[in-house]
């Protein structure tokens, strides 16, 4: 098998949103894919997209004449009803949570329409792979084909989707052509035992994340606003020392109490809530921003944004969870630290980060171009 081979691929997206997503929406999977998919056809492999028939982009889609979730009439008539009666269960009127739990299996059936549009080609012998990017609603179906499947973690393997459900399920059923890509070797360790074929580093639009030397004085958090991501300690922290902070990110519903009780009370003329930004939005605020914070609380298996910030010569100090230890390269493109008082020194040494060494560990490990050769030479590994 050589490495000039030209492959038909076949990459499942979504059809539960465009693809690629709207530019305040963060779903790093669909961009990935979409990425992935892009370069890969770039270098002269055959490359079909499966995807909402609504998407704007180059590549060849099959949509299974489905467009993307909320704009499918009927699809979302349904969804209204279950939204109306998700309302009166919150109201106290019913005793179950039934709407609720119905919603998400009616977006996941969506999908599944998709999926069987894929299998149904694979059954006809049309690739020569076959890459996801959500393992949970597909790996029931792998033994309907023979052709090599990846399935992209993207999500740290936690409940439902933890170590045990899956062996289980591999030991019971011979998934001998499911192989597991994980975006992190960190991400690994909660299952260790799964069949992976490799890891492939997730990789950012170099281009799109200019370099910037100068900067002034403030320090950047960029991302959901949820607990686990820990924006309250960088608040703490920039109360604290007497820092500018600037934050961007969305504020789901389910968050909103956090955002209201941990962040909004301590928000001032020196710590500012910027609300969702565009990815060119948010360029101008990596690259002038002294350092960027990251004192996450779990184990998240790839940060893309500690690549944009660093790719903008910005270092990065994060808490040592999940991939941090793996995008960030300890004492030269940031710090990598473990408690609270740790990151409040890194931030005092932050000045002994070089800008132009950031920006070189990035486009020589995260860039597009390096994540698609990954995942090619996975590709070619097992199709030989």
């Amino acid at each position: 098998m050589t490495k000039n081979r030209k492959l038909n691929i076949a990459i499942m997206g979504t059809n539960i949103a465009p693809t690629p997503p709207g530019p305040k929406t963060i779903y790093a999977p669909l961009w990935i894919a979409h990425d992935l998919a892009v370069g890969l056809k770039k270098r002269g492999h055959s490359v079909t997209l499966f995807a909402a028939s609504d998407s704007k982009t180059p590549l060849k889609i099959v949509s299974a004449g489905l467009p993307c979730f909320k704009n499918n009439k009927e699809w979302q008539r349904a969804q209204e009803r279950l939204s109306a009666y998700e309302k009166r269960i919150m109201q106290g009127e019913h005793q179950y949570t039934w709407a609720i739990k119905w919603k998400e299996v009616l977006r996941e059936n969506y999908e599944l329409l998709l999926a069987s549009k894929l299998y149904q080609m694979a059954q006809q012998g049309k690739f020569d792979i076959i890459q996801f990017h959500s393992p949970l609603r597909v790996l029931h179906s792998a033994p309907l084909v023979k052709t090599p499947i990846f399935f992209t973690l993207h999500d740290p393997l936690r409940h439902p989707f933890d170590s045990g459900a899956v062996k289980a399920i591999c030991d019971s059923i011979p998934y001998k052509n499911v192989r597991f890509v994980s975006i992190s070797n960190a991400q690994r360790k909660l299952s260790p035992n799964l069949p992976y074929a490799g890891t492939c580093y997730n990789g950012i639009n170099i281009n799109k994340f200019k370099f910037k030397k100068e900067k002034e004085d403030y320090f950047l958090f960029a991302g959901r606003i949820i607990p686990q991501k820990g924006l309250h300690i960088a608040v703490e922290i920039a109360r604290e020392m007497g820092l500018k902070l600037k934050i961007a990110g969305p504020v789901g519903k389910e968050q909103k109490s956090y955002f209201k009780n941990k962040i909004e009370p301590h928000l001032s003329s020196k710590i500012e809530y910027l609300g969702t930004l565009t990815p060119s939005q948010m360029v101008p605020l990596y690259q002038k921003a002294k350092g960027f914070l990251m004192p996450i609380l779990w184990s998240e298996s790839f940060g893309l944004v500690m690549a944009e910030a660093m790719a903008c010569g910005t270092p990065v100090i994060g808490f040592n969870k999940g991939s941090v230890a793996e995008v960030v390269k300890h004492c030269k493109t940031g710090f990598v630290v473990k408690t609270k008082r740790e990151m409040k020194q890194a931030i005092e040494r932050i000045g002994q980060i070089k800008p132009e060494d950031c920006r070189a560990w990035v486009e020589q490990n995260f860039t597009i171009d390096k994540m698609v050769t990954s995942y090619e030479k996975l590709y070619l590994k097992y199709v030989s």
